[in-house]
């Protein structure tokens, strides 16, 4: 390989380290927030909805292949909006 493919193999291999960086980072955020949420004494929603998208990062099942963590990150925001909306009172 020359350097330029070796070069576009690095760039792909930072970007893929991106994005499970920001899978990861949502996790620990999604975790935190219904810890919170349960110290507080306000409702978390429907425990499926945490438990169902933790297992969907952590399983190997996936509707994309793991390298592409975005369908991951979706999965998160979808369950840390879920959690947003079941603790604000005026919804």
């Amino acid at each position: 390989m020359d350097s330029s493919t070796w070069i576009v193999v690095l760039l792909v291999a930072v970007l893929l380290a991106a994005v499970l960086a920001v899978a990861v980072t949502f996790l620990v955020r999604l975790v935190r927030t219904r810890r919170a949420l349960r110290r507080a004494g306000l409702p978390t929603g429907s425990p499926w909805v945490f438990w169902g998208a933790v297992a969907y990062v952590v399983l190997p099942t996936d509707l994309l292949p793991d390298p592409v963590y975005l369908d991951d990150i979706g999965v998160l925001l979808m369950a840390l909006r879920s959690l947003r909306a079941s603790a604000d009172p005026q919804r």
